[in-house]
Parts: C-alpha cells; structure tokens; sequence
C-alpha cells in the first residue's frame, strides 16, 4: 500500500510539473519614461545640472523616474507631472516701495515663471536632504509633492498665504 501512494504522488507531481504547472506571474519590465524631447524634462535636467554637467544631470532623473516606480509609483510621469502641478503657485508677493514703507504686494506669478518655481522649489528640496544619493533625495521630494507634502509643497503653501495675508494692498499693484 505505501508503494502505491508513492507511485500516485510522483504521477500528480509529474502532471503538475509537465501540463499544469502554475508559474508565477512576472513583474512587468519597468521602461523608464525619461525623454529628451519633453520640454518639462530638460528644463528640469537643466535645474538639476552643475557646472555645465549635464549627462550626468540626466542619468540622476532617469535614476530618480526608477526609484520612484520602485517605491510604487504606478505612472512615474504623471506622479512627476502632479508633483510639479502641486507646487506650482498661482499668487506671490513682491516688495514695493511706497512712500517711506515697502509693502508686499500679492500679484499673479507669470507662466513662464510658474514652470521655474516648482522645479527650483522641489530641488531645493531634494538638496537640503542630505545622508543619500540625489537621485533618491529627488524621488523623495517628488513623490512628497505628488502628495501634497515635503518642503516644496510648503513653500508654495507660504507663497499663497503670503499673498491672501496682503490681499489689502493688491490695488498698490501697476500691470
């Protein structure tokens, strides 16, 4: 009787491993999104790049886009597009002096300077962030911002309350 059941055991294992084995599902193949031609990517490579080094400015964002689909970003551009989208302000303050006293006066920030405020305020970020690569001190900011939280999030956050708190002194402003 034992050698029987052995034999059945060793004809289900074999059905097992020959027809109807069960594989485990493979993990999709992560392909970076990291393009050249997208105008919000290479001013962004640019703000990362020091002193004129910019393929190495690239390989720390094509890094940064990995790490973020590491830490479980399911689309690593659109979590890159909502991070600098959160952090973009809408209201800013400006100096003026009137008179003897300089007031803030609340103005609307440009379009071309709503690109480059998010993109400075989410590498000012990732800098100050020390003890780890950049390209993980990057990711860490970004996916903070997607969220709605970190450093630059908060910056832009100050901005605007900035702007609100003066909100008296808009009529000071000349377009």
């Amino acid at each position: 009787m034992a050698k029987e059941t052995k034999v059945a055991a060793a004809e289900v294992a074999s059905k097992n491993s020959a027809g109807a084995e069960k594989k485990a599902p493979k993990a999709k193949k992560f392909v970076n999104p990291f393009s050249l031609d997208d105008p919000l990517q290479s001013k962004f490579v640019n703000g990362i790049m020091k002193g004129g080094k910019k393929e190495l400015a690239r390989r720390i964002l094509k890094d940064c886009f990995e790490e973020m689909h590491r830490r479980g970003a399911d689309d690593v551009l659109k979590t890159f597009e909502k991070a600098i989208k959160n952090v973009t302000p809408s209201m800013e303050v400006r100096p003026k002096r009137i008179g003897g006293s300089v007031y803030q006066i609340p103005i609307e920030v440009t379009t071309k300077r709503q690109l480059s405020l998010p993109i400075r305020w989410i590498l000012a970020g990732a800098r100050a962030k020390k003890g780890q690569p950049m390209f993980k001190r990057l990711a860490s900011e970004l996916m903070d911002a997607a969220t709605e939280q970190g450093s630059a999030f908060g910056k832009k956050t100050e901005a605007q309350r900035a702007a609100q708190a003066n909100k008296a002194f808009a009529h000071l402003a000349r377009y």
